[in-house]
């Protein structure tokens, strides 16, 4: 079972849906009741859908794979960036540049362009370029970097999204689900969780509900990043030992 109990995710507010008018019908298996004309999400399937979420996460950076952490909404987009950077993972907060994995090779190509203007400011170029061409280049390099800066050292596709709130990423989730790359998200009561590979039904909207399960989503990194670590050492150990035995022989 999760790490995160059902009284965290009660007191962090995981629990709370949309107003049953606004729910989407796909989200019926994970609605426990409705109160006050809001939907209320079933925290104990939010509990293993989170554990199952959470063992496909630490499985695959245990693997050496990279997951690309997507939420351009207020509430999300911080703790998503400080997550992001917790566990060395890309991270998209800005907005979804359509074709951002369908059509990598262009985003490629302007991320090699934001990092040939860096060089250029510390190369000396910048010295021999009017202030007009400066300013220019300047405000290119800021545009593509807000877009594109969490993504800089991303230099192929990630093997996984993680993404909060999946009806305003849709984009991301089609981009996915095109390519086939499997899709981790936080599904609010108004969202289709059927698209997704592994939903995690809880509140996308607080910020205390998303901080509290992207938390275990990056504990899950470091598990996975810890035993792969382990896995690389102990094989070295067999390989010198082998070595050793060899030379001896």
């Amino acid at each position: 079972m999760s790490s995160v109990s059902q009284e965290q995710l009660l007191e962090a507010g995981c629990h709370f849906g949309h107003l049953t008018r606004k729910w989407n019908p796909k989200m019926a298996p994970y609605i426990f009741m409705e109160q006050d004309g809001i939907h209320i999400i079933d925290l104990h399937k939010t509990q293993v859908k989170l554990e199952e979420a959470s063992n496909a996460v630490k499985n695959l950076v245990k693997s050496g794979r990279k997951i690309l952490f997507v939420a351009t909404k207020k509430q999300a987009k911080d703790i998503i960036k400080e997550a992001a950077a917790a566990s060395s993972m890309p991270f998209a907060v800005e907005r979804w540049l359509g074709g951002m994995l369908t059509n990598f090779a262009t985003v490629r190509k302007s991320i090699k362009k934001m990092q040939t203007i860096d060089k250029m400011a510390t190369d000396g170029t910048y010295a021999n370029i009017n202030k007009k061409e400066k300013l220019m280049l300047e405000r290119e390099k800021a545009k593509l970097s807000s877009v594109l800066g969490g993504i800089a050292d991303m230099s192929r596709l990630p093997s996984a999204l993680f993404i909060v709130d999946v009806k305003r990423e849709h984009l991301a989730v089609a981009e996915a689900m095109r390519l086939h790359i499997p899709t981790i998200a936080m599904v609010d009561t108004n969202s289709d969780p059927t698209n997704i590979d592994f939903p995690i039904p809880a509140n996308d909207d607080s910020s205390k509900s998303i901080k509290l399960i992207v938390d275990a989503i990056v504990a899950a990194i470091e598990e996975g990043l810890n035993e792969r670590k382990k896995e690389k050492d102990s094989a070295e150990i067999e390989k010198a030992k082998s070595e050793k035995e060899t030379a001896e022989a």
